[in-house]
């Protein structure tokens, strides 16, 4: 490694890793399986102990793991509760996703980076309930199956990008990040700001109107 723990090849595998684990967050098993099918054409090399991603059985359950998920999302309601195991199962398909390609790195930097990764993924699967959420309240449900093929699309493209330019993945990984956190604390703290005006309001009473001369 030259003295530096870190080479050019665990930077890359990093920067896979963490696009793969934002896909996961949009559909949990839809990077796992295009991790697998270029593993299985040769296009990415998966770190040692992660060679079973690219049997054929694996590709055959992660396919059809895909299948059921993309239908069971495109029905109203339904998916609302697919959140709810959805969120944990993003973390671990993230984290799962980037040890898979994580490679030539020690131990302890490369589980390190598995967890950050597996953050992101959370992190993206937040943004997604949270809009689902929104739409649901806005449309009552009408608008979810829209919001689902748009996530279908985003984890496709986000993981084909990941795989064959994940630097760029990576940056825009880290905005989404950026992003998502600054709108959620705008979201509580502007929320709280809120409250605390009102019970100012209440306290001090409402506002006098100085009388004429």
């Amino acid at each position: 490694m030259n003295g530096f723990p870190v080479t050019p090849e665990a930077l890359l595998g990093i920067a896979i890793g963490f696009g793969l684990a934002a896909a996961a967050g949009f559909r949990v098993f839809v990077p796992l399986l295009a991790a697998a099918v270029a593993a299985k054409t040769g296009v990415l090399e998966l770190s040692p102990g992660f060679m079973w991603l690219a049997s054929t059985p694996a590709l055959a359950a992660l396919g059809t793991a895909t299948v059921v998920e993309v239908g069971a999302y495109s029905v109203p309601w339904l998916d609302q509760l697919l959140d709810l195991i959805a969120t944990p199962t993003a973390v671990a398909a993230g984290m799962l996703a980037a040890a898979s390609v994580v490679v030539d790195l020690p131990p302890l930097l490369k589980w390190s980076a598995v967890m950050l990764a597996g953050g992101a993924a959370g992190m993206t699967q937040g943004a997604t309930v949270f809009t689902r959420f929104k739409s649901t309240t806005l449309t009552g449900g009408m608008g979810n199956p829209v919001v689902s093929t748009l996530e279908l699309v985003s984890a496709v493209v986000t993981s084909a990008l990941a795989i064959f330019l994940p630097v760029l993945t990576l940056v825009a990984v880290l905005l989404l990040l950026v992003f998502f956190v600054r709108r959620v604390h705008g979201i509580v703290f502007g929320r709280r700001a809120g409250r605390a005006a009102g019970v100012a309001e209440t306290v001090s009473g409402p506002p006098r109107v100085p009388r004429g001369p």
